[in-house]
């Protein structure tokens, strides 16, 4: 094999062949530097060529390379088991095995090739072309022009991999076309007279179409349009289009026709800052007789290595409306309150501090917005230090706010929560540790007789101080015995000394953080059960708990149960919560998971006396990812969500009492390309069905296909349930792949 790098393409061929004969490849070589052979020669785009042979024709100035031979320029590679290049022509004709490789990754094949103006021009036959993304390009001709255009026929165009055992059958889809263009430059594929074929049968036709070229990440385009059926629309369309305006931003709009209600625009903005992101939508529609619509706008921006800003913003016109068309407008929250915020917060060593407002927009007739609050504005900061010289260290929490209402209590609270940890391990093995915590709250409220607080006063000016003071125990006993795994026992233990606290708190001090609570393991030890500081739990009280964990060859065993008692009754506890009396209600959590396909958790709360079950919240799971079930159970003895709304304390009488009780089960099966799974939610108190849902998708490499069924039965603004059916075909690298409900 010889090889030569020089700076014309047609004395290239002629030198390597001139080698044999060293007078006449010193005249050939002699001659690139001449004014002759310098006429067309570009200095800054060298060809290297190699071959097994190389044959020279002097009569017809023919120079012919076989075997492996290979030749490039600027990244332009081209392969093939002959080349002739003819010096009166300047055309390069390569057949058998012919490869052209791409700067941009594509690799084109065929059986013969013509090039010419350094691999800029040229035709080819029985062309197919490897694109990025699995994308497959094949036609009977292809004729390039300036190295940017691709005219193609007879074109077939796919994303789908081959049988494996019958390369002949027609793929899953592909794109069939009298002609076809190529646009390298814009990087899109445009085709004429198309037909999209399915497992070679036609589904559908167009005289016109294009798509980006795989190796695009984004081209402005249509989208894969979505398509289903839904009690409130009925059948719709839409039909997205997705603009891309820059190398920042873009913009994606989608029209939608519906057969019950009337047609709809949603606009969508995003654009990307060196500091940070903005995104906008706006959706304009008609339903229930009126024009409605929604707007979302977000976005974040950092300010320097420690500070960002940001917002959320959502609004709408109507429950129904966020219902009907909820996916697509990307909004935040549910169908009945939309939350807004706007912020700054700023991260430092061990500190984190945050300004923000929020404010809230209800939508059912059952929220009135005269009575959701604004936060205008709140304020928090936390420090967690290092260390100290004792071997403890310090946490601070610190806020402000401002919350007021049309219709309801405003509140203004500064706060202030110090707290010092001293752990330490006892000779034994025994863990202690000393805790000393502090909260001083001061407030001032006005029309505190109204809701959520329906206190004895109109005006409440009132600040509190309360000191704390913990020693928590565990002793953590493990032994292991061989064949029947490792065991651990532990006990543990919490004392808390405080001033008494009560009911008082009701009359004297807003309630704003404190209104929804479950006492659980999770909240069993601390200085507080409730999850807000308006309500803070005194008294001297103990905390103590067993906890136990068998790890047996796969098998684990955890479990843990306790229990509280005070020195005092504390009414500011509901009855039914199991921590107004002296001795509380039994907590307990326990998990099994004998095997790697079953995993079940249960939580539940016992009467003190009776050991009848006050809350239950269990969750299972059997299986793996062939077939996987889970199922849920939910018993509670109250309704929290009546604090809002009711005077406290609670008439025996009041919805605070009515127990829910609710099953939910899913099921889920992964089998190659298919997907399933499917939920189910009742009411067992109501015995009534509160929702369902089924997903069925089958994805390979260049197809999915998503079906989705949705039934809601629960009544909203009176619309007695809804029913919703999806579904998307997405040919990937031709329409988009991502699913986008309505």
């Amino acid at each position: 094999m010889r090889r030569l790098e020089t700076t014309q393409y047609a004395a290239l061929l002629t030198a390597l062949f001139a080698l044999s004969s060293p007078g006449i490849a010193e005249a050939q070589l002699s001659a690139l530097s001449g004014a002759g052979a310098g006429a067309n020669v570009s200095q800054s785009e060298p060809v290297t060529f190699t071959a097994d042979q190389v044959e020279y024709d002097r009569e017809n100035a023919l120079v012919i390379a076989r075997g492996r031979v290979e030749a490039w320029q600027n990244d332009h590679v081209l392969r093939a088991d002959m080349i002739t290049f003819d010096r009166n022509t300047g055309v390069a004709a390569a057949k058998d095995n012919v490869v052209l490789l791409e700067p941009d990754g594509q690799i084109v094949f065929a059986e013969y090739a013509e090039m010419t103006k350094n691999m800029r021009d040229g035709i080819m036959k029985d062309m197919r072309a490897l694109l990025t993304q699995n994308g497959r390009l094949a036609a009977n001709g292809m004729r390039r022009t300036d190295g940017q255009i691709n005219e193609l026929s007879r074109v077939v165009y796919s994303a789908c991999d081959l049988c494996k055992d019958d390369p002949t059958k027609p793929p899953l889809w592909q794109l069939k076309a009298r002609s076809a263009v190529q646009d390298l430059e814009h990087q899109r594929i445009e085709y004429h007279d198309a037909v999209m074929e399915m497992y070679g049968i036609p589904v559908g036709y167009a005289p016109y179409f294009w798509h980006p070229d795989p190796s695009v990440k984004r081209q402005s385009g249509i989208l894969t349009p979505t398509l289903g059926l839904s009690s409130k629309l009925g059948g719709f369309y839409g039909q997205p289009y997705y603009w891309a305006i820059d190398a920042q931003s873009d913009a994606t709009i989608t029209p939608m026709l519906t057969t019950r209600a009337g047609p709809q625009v949603d606009v969508e903005y995003n654009r990307r800052f060196n500091d940070g992101f903005l995104m906008a939508n706006v959706s304009v529609g008609y339903l229930d007789r009126s024009p409605q619509g929604t707007l979302v706008t977000r976005g974040q921006f950092a300010y320097d290595e420690n500070w960002r800003w940001g917002f959320d913003i959502n609004r709408a016109s109507s429950s129904n409306y966020v219902r009907a068309f909820h996916t697509g407008t990307g909004l935040i929250g549910d169908a009945n309150v939309l939350p807004g915020q706007i912020y700054a917060e700023g991260f430092g060593q061990g500190a984190y501090s945050r300004l923000e407002t929020r404010f809230y927009q209800g939508l059912t007739g059952g929220v009135s917005n005269s009575r959701l609050p604004i936060v205008l504005p709140r304020y928090q900061y936390s420090y967690f230090g290092r260390p100290d010289s004792l071997g403890g260290r310090t946490s601070v929490d610190a806020g402000f706010f401002n919350v007021f209402r049309t219709d309801g209590t405003n509140t203004r609270r500064l706060n202030t929560a110090i707290t010092w940890e001293r752990p330490f391990r006892g000779a034994l093995g025994d863990l202690w540790k000393v805790s000393l915590h502090g909260d001083a709250i001061g407030y001032n409220a006005t029309r505190f007789n109204s809701q959520p607080n329906f206190g004895p006063f109109d005006k409440v000016e009132s600040a509190r101080i309360l000191p704390q003071a913990a020693l928590d125990f565990r002793w953590p006993f493990a032994r292991d015995a061989g064949k029947w795994g490792r065991q651990i026992i532990e006990p543990m233990a919490q004392v808390i000394v405080a001033p008494q606290s009560g009911d008082s708190q009701m009359r004297r001090y807003p309630n704003e953080d404190s209104l929804d609570f479950e006492y659980s393991d999770a909240n069993l030890f601390g200085f507080n059960r409730f999850p807000g500081v308006d309500r803070l739990e005194g008294g001297v009280r103990a905390n103590v708990a067993l906890h136990g964990a068998w790890h047996l060859d796969g098998t684990v065993f955890d479990g843990l149960v306790g229990q509280s008692y005070r020195t005092n009754k504390n009414p500011l506890f509901p009855a039914p919560s199991g921590l107004r009396d002296q001795v509380s209600d039994v907590v307990a959590r326990g998990s099994v998971t004998p095997t790697d396909w079953l995993d079940l958790t249960v939580r539940t709360r016992l009467d003190k006396k009776s050991a009848a079950m006050r809350m239950i919240d269990a969750v299972t799971t059997v299986g793996g990812p062939r077939f996987q079930v889970t199922g849920g159970y939910l018993h509670s003895n109250y309704n929290p969500t009546a604090f809002y709304d009711s005077a406290q304390p609670l008439p025996s009488n009041s919805s605070f009492y009515t127990p829910r009780n609710e099953a939910t089960i899913g099921v889920s099966t992964s089998w190659g390309q298919y997907r399933a799974t499917g939920y189910a939610r009742r009411d067992l108190s109501g015995n009534r069905m509160v929702s369902w849902g089924a997903d069925l998708i089958y994805e390979d490499e260049c197809y999915i296909f998503d079906l989705r069924l949705y039934r809601r039965y629960t009544s909203l603004n009176n619309d007695r349930g809804s029913t919703t059916v999806l579904f998307l075909l997405s040919f990937k690298t031709v329409g988009q792949i991502g699913y986008r409900a309505l």
